[in-house]
């Protein structure tokens, strides 16, 4: 007989259950975990109180929303059927993973549950690095300084403390109404087309301009990790406070051309107590050409601008503490303040 047309799809087997101190039991999130889970992360939370809460939308979208489907992820109850624990892992490009590993405070097992939702993470990171055909994949999990459990935690699971970061917020007045913007350089949003039914979509040239921007200027930085194009996108419209009006692009003058020179993404912050939403900048690259012309300066005080024509009351962004580019320096001297700091921790998981 000739070779069916439609052979049957080869299924990957599924991924093993944490295994957890006896009458706790793991399972897969579902919708109405939601209000568990929030809660949860707020308990943690309070070890890191300057944090401020968790945002809901945020926890939904990582759930059960847009950036679900990159993720594995179990939940933890315990003997009554609370939920008590959370982890995840974010397969993030190939070769990176991002983890999520919550457990709550006051559990009486928290050592036990967190040991073995560590395993986890790592087992299904191999497993993951096996997908995508790779060798290892690079583990990270970023947590609240404050959090000394978490700390001794991943320390215990074979991670190491590789950087430290710098959260800082600056408030926003009407005198930051105008951006300052040297001769030679030009910034604008990334341009969208309409699509006809009331919708738009930004062109791809322009986002294609904004990865290569980002990807160039940081190659050279640590944490520098190439991702594609599509998984570039497809994780930042993941953001709650995803808008394709908040990217923008720099230019600088090369003789009678205008070449690429920058490049910003912010997102939307929810309302702070106050009920007024932020501004925040989640990626600036400057490229290599174009240092020492502007062009940060020119980027961030556009997004500055365009939060008070917003109404908006702050801008937040984070720096990285050792930064070999001084942007520290930079974001100080612009009115930033560091309001509280978290971590990277690192390990490598290998293909299984």
């Amino acid at each position: 007989m000739p070779p069916s047309s439609n052979p049957a799809p080869v299924e990957l087997p599924a991924d093993p259950m944490p295994a957890l101190p006896y009458g706790y039991a793991a399972r897969w999130p579902v919708p109405d975990d939601l209000p568990a889970l929030v809660a949860l992360v707020d308990q943690r939370r309070e070890l890191a109180p300057e944090h401020g809460p968790v945002d809901p939308d945020a926890v939904r979208v990582e759930v059960v929303g847009l950036g679900s489907w990159t993720r594995r992820q179990v939940v933890v109850e315990d003997p009554l059927g609370e939920l008590v624990g959370w982890a995840g892992v974010h397969d993030r490009a190939a070769g990176r993973s991002d983890l999520r590993v919550v457990v709550g405070p006051a559990e009486a097992a928290a050592d036990a549950i967190a040991a073995s939702l560590f395993d986890w993470t790592a087992v299904v990171a191999g497993s993951i690095a096996t997908e995508r055909d790779v060798q290892e994949t690079r583990l990270e999990l970023l947590l609240d300084t404050g959090d000394a459990p978490l700390r001794a935690w991943a320390a215990a699971a074979g991670f190491h403390l590789a950087r430290t970061w710098l959260n800082m917020s600056r408030p926003v007045t009407a005198d930051d109404a105008e951006p300052q913007v040297r001769p030679g350089v030009v910034v604008r949003r990334v341009r969208v087309h309409d699509l006809g039914d009331g919708t738009t979509m930004p062109y791809a040239a322009d986002l294609q301009t904004v990865h290569r921007m980002l990807e160039e200027s940081f190659e050279d930085h640590f944490n520098s990790y190439r991702e594609s194009f599509p998984e570039f996108v497809q994780r930042l419209r993941e953001d709650p406070g995803h808008r394709w009006d908040h990217w923008w692009l720099a230019f600088v003058e090369d003789g009678a051309t205008l070449l690429p020179g920058g490049a910003l993404v912010s997102t939307q912050l929810p309302p702070d107590a106050t009920g007024t939403p932020g501004s925040y900048v989640d990626y600036i690259g400057v490229h290599r050409r174009s240092r020492g012309r502007g062009v940060a300066k020119a980027l961030l005080t556009t997004v500055i601008a365009d939060a008070v024509e917003r109404g908006r009351n702050r801008v937040g962004l984070e720096v990285d503490a050792d930064s070999p580019t001084g942007a520290d320096g930079l974001y100080s001297s612009m009115g930033w303040e560091t309001a509280y700091t978290t971590e990277s921790w690192q390990a490598v998981s290998r293909r299984t």
